[in-house]
């Protein structure tokens, strides 16, 4: 039979294959030109094989924990093998249910589109969009405000994307680098920050209902945040579970069973003012600042550490950092109402009221007041209107009104403190407490906080002693003792206590803190030759030559003085203190390893010398409290510093293990405790020391040894055994007598 020649038949037929056909071929010359780059570059394959995205720098401590992190957008890559089953079942159900078995393109989804969106305007039927086209678009975003045509153009510029990310990356790789590219809310971008910010997991721990939240969230993740709006979010997770159900991931009874509960969130969004160790995490920004300055990527740029994923491995240790911080809050928050009870009625600043307007004038009002062109007067009736603020307490933020120059008030009352603790051995810091909370103090009084460090100073000038053969046995007589300068002016250092006569050793003379027999070994070395020792030990901060030196006036900071004595603990080898072990890119590939620098300051004699007289500080000195009143019968060193008018607080304590140093104190010198029982070391910084040395020993997993300081192999050449020593002075008497002189 012949076909059918019907002009009119023949004539509807070419229409219908015009309508056919030259779509499709308008369709292929279009794709092929957006494929020559007519239309703009497409990503480079270069660009697939590496795509760009803010990635957050994370901080990690010793064990593992991840202690904050740097970023323009709070994201951080995961792997697939990372991903729960449920999370990778709730996406597909609810975003692509076809994903395995179409290439980037799923042309039953377009098909359905363009008959039930399109022509029947069904606008509750869905997208066509595939998971590997939301990635094309996330990883290479759309311009704003495109025309319809450039519209239509970028759209099939992602289709050839999805195409390509296909033969690039496997199924598995694209639904992780999908997962780290959307953005949650709450300042969340990627699965891992999310996981971690709504429920306080990693991803590969997330239940059924835990997974269909943070999915849902992908839709609208404002309108359906489980913070904001909890009844949206439920619904909309009820929604991807239902799906779920729908496509056979979970059955029809745990859906009915998982529905009706309640969201159960962890809810902890990321905040550089909160979390472990901030004062740490601010200096280590300003420290990986500068690193970043000093190296470049392959491709000649400096590394950002706000864009680049870096992973920062630090010494911290998590644990000891929560104990340190317990110890902190828990003796800071007790002092604090002590020392509000002492000043009861009056102002502990007395008549240095130069002290407010130095606060007024350091405040970020202020600074921002000036800079603003703001005039004296209209600054000073600024700060003079009461207005609501939030304040810190220990025993809770407090909202309140009052006017800024209150709360510069309220604020020179609190006693701050510092606080290291770190390995002798390997130099690595363990804790870092920098202050009482830096969101209201930002000032970290471990590095850039440096003040008076009083009698804790004196192990330099002991050390000195130890150094030249004397022995912790050796006595002199407790007299004062006058130094003359070069221009005639006397000073004479007195003991605290006003008691003088007698010969005293000295082991008890560090123990009890004596003034004048630390004088009298000045005297013997000279003020240069103790800086000299001082800086061996690992003291930089400038100080001057003068024989007041040696009660301890120079100004120097917690690290310092943790890392010197740190030297006593081993063995007389000065390791600075560490605090990173090494810096990886975003791909796990070491860019830096740090070791610490070491060098052979004293003897190892010396050293032991040291701890042996330091450990008399603890025995029978000033440091006793250890003991009695806290408990810890295990050998230890330690040093109590207290500084003039009880300005200053330190505790110096020293363990095989662990060398941790504390200072206590207010912001301001001239605000201070008026009684020395209360204002002095031993009762202002001590107790921090005490209490976290306690709850580092009752942790068993921490493997931390109450055992003694090992003892040199080589006999010493001095007496320890005071019973046995011989007093070069006495014999020397006794010479005499013998034959009459």
């Amino acid at each position: 039979m012949s076909g059918n020649t019907n002009p009119k038949f023949r004539k509807y037929t070419l229409a219908l294959w015009l309508v056919i056909l030259v779509p499709f071929v308008t369709g292929i010359l279009l794709l092929t030109a957006i494929g020559y780059g007519l239309f703009g570059d497409l990503p480079s394959f270069e660009e697939l094989e590496n795509p760009k995205s803010n990635l957050a720098s994370e901080v990690y401590s010793s064990d593992g924990v991840v202690l904050g992190k740097y970023y323009f957008q709070n994201r951080s890559n995961i792997h697939y093998n990372e991903l729960s089953p449920n999370l990778i079942n709730a996406l597909k159900a609810t975003e692509d249910v076809r994903f395995e078995s179409h290439s980037g393109i799923d042309l039953r989804g377009l098909f359905r589109v363009f008959f039930k969106t399109i022509i029947l305007r069904q606008s509750s039927s869905g997208g066509g969009s595939t998971l590997t086209q939301q990635l094309a678009k996330n990883l290479f975003p759309r311009e704003y405000n495109q025309n319809k045509l450039k519209v239509g153009i970028t759209k099939l510029k992602e289709w050839i994307t999805a195409i390509k990310l296909e033969q690039n990356y496997t199924k598995e790789e694209i639904l992780a680098m999908y997962l780290n590219t959307v953005e949650f809310g709450s300042n969340s971008f990627g699965i891992k920050s999310a996981s971690q910010t709504f429920f306080a997991k990693t991803p590969d721990s997330l239940n059924i209902q835990e997974a269909a939240v943070l999915v849902g969230l992908l839709k609208a993740p404002t309108y359906y945040s489980p913070v904001r709006n909890p009844e949206n979010s439920t619904n909309r997770r009820n929604v991807v579970m239902y799906q779920m159900q729908r496509y056979d991931f979970i059955s029809e009874a745990t859906y009915d069973s998982l529905k009706v509960l309640p969201i159960q969130l962890r809810y902890q969004a990321d905040d550089h003012n909160a979390g472990q160790a901030t004062y740490f995490r601010e200096f280590l920004r300003q420290e990986l600042s500068k690193w970043c300055k000093e190296h470049t990527k392959a491709d000649g740029t400096p590394y950002n550490l706000y864009r680049d994923g870096l992973r920062i491995y630090t010494t911290i240790n998590s644990v000891m950092q929560t104990y340190a911080e317990e110890a902190v809050s828990e003796h800071l928050s007790d002092l604090q109402k002590t020392f509000n009870d002492h000043w009861k009625g009056r102002e502990p600043w007395g008549v240095h009221t130069e002290v407010l307007i130095q606060g007024m004038k350091r405040s970020d009002r202020y600074i921002s007041m000036k800079s603003a062109g703001m005039s004296q007067d209209s600054i000073k009736k600024a700060f003079n209107t009461r207005m609501p603020m939030t304040v810190f307490s220990w025993a809770g933020d407090i909202d309140t009104v009052m006017t800024p120059m209150d709360s510069i008030k309220y604020y020179k009352y609190f006693l701050q403190t510092g606080f290291m603790s770190m390995e002798p051995q390997t130099g690595f810091i363990r804790a870092w407490v920098g202050g009482n909370n830096y969101r209201f103090f930002k000032y970290d009084h471990v590095k850039e906080g440096k003040r008076q460090v009083g009698s804790t100073f004196k192990p330099f000038v002991y050390a000195l002693a130890m150094q030249e053969n004397y022995s912790p046995c050796y006595k002199v007589p407790n007299v004062p003792v006058t130094f003359t300068n070069e221009f005639g002016q006397k000073w004479t250092p007195r003991n605290s206590d006003g008691k003088y006569g007698g010969m005293i050793s000295l082991k008890v003379a560090l123990a009890e803190s004596v003034n004048t027999i630390t004088a009298y070994l000045m005297k013997q070395f000279g003020p240069q030759a103790v800086i000299d020792m001082a800086r061996k030990m690992g003291i930089t901060s400038h100080m001057d030559p003068y024989p007041s030196l040696c009660l301890g006036t120079p100004d120097l900071s917690v690290f310092e003085m943790v890392g010197a004595y740190s030297t006593f603990a081993n063995k007389g080898v000065h390791t600075e203190p560490v605090y990173i072990t090494r810096i990886e890119d975003k791909n796990g590939i070491v860019l830096q390893e740090f070791v610490p620098r070491k060098v052979e300051a004293i003897s190892e004699e010396t050293a032991y010398l040291m701890l042996s007289l330091l450990q008399g500080g603890v025995q029978i000195g000033t440091g006793q409290r250890v003991r009695f009143r806290y408990g810890l019968n295990n050998p230890i060193a330690g040093k109590t510093g207290t500084t003039q008018n009880n300005s200053d607080g330190w505790f110096m304590g020293l363990t095989p293990e662990l060398v941790s140093g504390v200072w206590v104190g207010a912001e301001d010198r001239s605000v201070h405790f008026r009684s020395t029982a209360l204002g002095q070391g031993a009762n202002m910084a001590l107790p921090i020391w005490a209490l976290y040395m306690k709850k580092v020993y009752a942790n068993e997993k921490l493997n931390v040894s109450q055992g003694d300081f090992e003892r040199p192999k080589s006999p010493l050449s001095v007496e320890l055994d005071c019973s046995k020593y011989i007093d070069p002075n006495k014999a020397r008497q006794d010479f005499g007598s013998d034959f009459g002189f």
